[in-house]
């Protein structure tokens, strides 16, 4: 099914997080919870291969991370804009937003991925760190937080990814 890659669709990660969607993982087999996003950020830091994604303090998925040493970034397979819609308005407190998004847990390696998802990035949490206002520079960046929920920023090393076709 998955096989493990060296970074297939990395050449260019701008293309893989601001033009697809994503979804962010984390939990065990047993328990687990998910959540569409399109932030992100992907480079190198402290010598490690990363990815930095953000995720506000109320939502579901947001429990997971901090519980959960381990982390995916999932891209799913064409054809899944409804799993996507539904991960990212549904809320896992509510209802089985996974079965009803129509996805299939995967684990591999203690994280969580799906059998329906094209590519994951399986990462191990470095950083964690609230996003401050005082730091942001430009006053745009002010108008995404209208309710002042500001983001709490996950750094995780990439241990592999993973991809099918």
């Amino acid at each position: 099914m998955f096989t493990v890659t060296d970074f297939p669709e990395m050449k260019n990660p701008f293309d893989l997080i601001g033009k697809e969607k994503l979804l962010l993982t984390a939990g065990s087999a047993e328990n687990h919870n998910t959540m569409t996003a399109s932030w992100g950020t992907m480079g190198i830091l402290w010598n490690k291969k990363v990815v930095s994604v953000v995720i506000r303090p109320q939502r579901h998925t947001y429990g997971f991370f901090e519980k959960e040493p381990y982390f995916t970034v999932s891209v799913l397979k064409p054809g899944y804009d409804d799993a996507y819609r539904i991960c990212g308005t549904k809320s896992g407190r509510d209802c089985d937003k996974i079965a009803l998004a129509g996805l299939t847990p995967y684990v591999q390696d203690q994280a969580i991925t799906f059998e329906e998802a094209r590519l994951a990035i399986l990462c191990k949490k470095v950083y964690i760190q609230d996003l401050d206002p005082a730091g942001f520079l430009d006053p745009e960046i002010e108008r995404h937080y209208p309710i002042r929920d500001y983001h709490r920023l996950y750094c995780g090393e990439i241990l592999s990814v993973l991809e099918q076709k």
